[in-house]
């Protein structure tokens, strides 16, 4: 996985979130366009 860098695009990645208490399979590009917030979670 590419590493993100400071005033640069975020890196192209796909994963698993979920969304409305479903998980569902996402990709950056599903957001092109729009202000998103990346939340990570580690699993306890």
């Amino acid at each position: 996985m590419p590493v993100p860098a400071l005033q640069k695009p975020a890196p192209v990645f796909k994963g698993t979130a979920v969304v409305k208490g479903q998980f569902k399979d996402i990709s950056l590009t599903d957001y092109k366009g729009k202000y998103v917030i990346l939340f990570f979670y580690p699993l306890d």
